[in-house]
């Protein structure tokens, strides 16, 4: 979502998955997991190394589960992400929830280290000011229509005009495909599946209340399948919310109400607030839920950071530019792995995201009733 998504930050551990396990076996999953993980010190080694000012605070993580169950998965897993990450995972029982959050919603969680906030927008302006001082000319308002093979490098066709390069670099994302159907690499947007994330952010709340409903100012991510991610602002002072409110196109304005009505039922005491903004930006799922880097037709390609762009995005973006600079002697777990797809789609998935999304909530429904 560029720079309009909701600043959480993690290491990379949504992509901790059985799908993932049955696909690429234990060693695989720990191989990819090591990877994914990277990106969280690499970001904040970015941070720190181009002076960016973008509200970062290394704040840690509370997963709350949905469930009991969810609990016991998470607990499950904390020896295992503690590993890959390299900082402290602890589980926090229902008992004790509201040390970590202000909620009886939840069924306890789990405290993760490798996690953080940051202002988005601060952040990619500090990253395009970083690229100046390193020699790059940046241009924006300018569509590529498409790529194609020139000689040695590639032409680009422009809406404004034609331009002629030694590599190429796709990452695009959650908007590989436009509006009207057009994409600079067909091959990239077929294998994206591009998801709406909303966001909203409360009027200013009183110290107390904020204290009350963070306590340790972490960032929140449940377990539910159609999850919610929220967290206090840069300056402590409104909640931010963001989630799933729509499986479709849908303006903020609309989503918001959705929103404001899953933060009050974690939050009941917030329900007379008042919503003072609500954005929205697209992410990107890929169909075995990894992230990729790689070349096709000898473009590179980097995208399909799962909901986790902000570090991940950070990090694929630097493997890619080892690989283009020669540079890449390590090798990488994520990348040349296959992308797959699905017969007859073509980057747009707003005929069935709906009906997904609707089947993900009932299941949601589902396991807390049977809860």
């Amino acid at each position: 979502a560029s720079s309009r998504n909701g600043g959480n930050v993690s290491g990379g551990l949504k992509i901790a998955s059985a799908a993932v396990e049955k696909q690429h076996g234990p060693e695989g999953v720990r191989r990819i997991m090591r990877a994914a993980a990277a990106s969280f010190p690499f970001l904040e080694e970015t941070i720190a190394r181009e002076e960016i000012a973008c509200d970062y605070v290394r704040s840690g993580r509370f997963v709350a589960a949905w469930t009991p169950k969810h609990y016991d998965g998470l607990a499950a897993r904390a020896e295992f992400l503690a590993e890959m990450t390299g900082m402290p995972v602890r589980m926090v029982p229902r008992a004790n929830q509201h040390s970590a959050l202000g909620s009886d919603r939840y069924h306890g969680g789990m405290i993760a280290d490798a996690a953080g906030s940051l202002h988005p927008g601060k952040y990619v302006r500090g990253l395009a000011e970083a690229a100046e001082r390193a020699g790059a000319r940046l241009v924006d308002g300018v569509r590529v229509g498409g790529i194609r093979q020139d000689g040695s490098g590639f032409r680009l066709t422009t809406d404004r005009g034609q331009m002629r390069a030694d590599a190429v670099l796709v990452a695009t994302n959650g908007y590989s495909r436009d509006t009207h159907g057009n994409a600079a690499m067909p091959w990239l947007a077929k294998r994206m599946i591009p998801v709406g994330s909303y966001i909203i952010a409360t009027e200013e709340l009183p110290a107390e209340t904020m204290d009350r409903l963070f306590p340790g100012r972490r960032v929140v991510g449940d377990t539910r399948r159609v999850l919610n991610y929220f967290r206090a602002s840069p300056y402590g002072n409104r909640v931010l919310w963001g989630g799933r409110a729509s499986f479709g196109p849908t303006a903020p304005e609309i989503a918001a109400p959705v929103l404001h009505g899953f933060m009050t039922a974690v939050f009941p005491e917030l329900k007379n607030v008042r919503l003072t903004h609500a954005w929205t930006g697209n992410v990107a799922f890929t169909f075995d839920f990894l992230p990729h880097i790689g070349v096709q037709d000898g473009v590179h390609y980097a995208a399909g950071c799962q909901g986790s762009g902000v570090a991940m995005a950070t990090w694929l973006g630097h493997r890619a530019a080892l690989k283009i600079a020669g540079a890449d002697n390590e090798g990488f777990a994520l990348d040349g792995l296959n992308v797959p797809t699905m017969p007859l789609y073509n980057g747009n998935p707003n005929w069935f995201l709906p009906i997904i999304g609707g089947w993900y909530r009932l299941r949601d429904h589902l396991d807390r009733a049977a809860a």
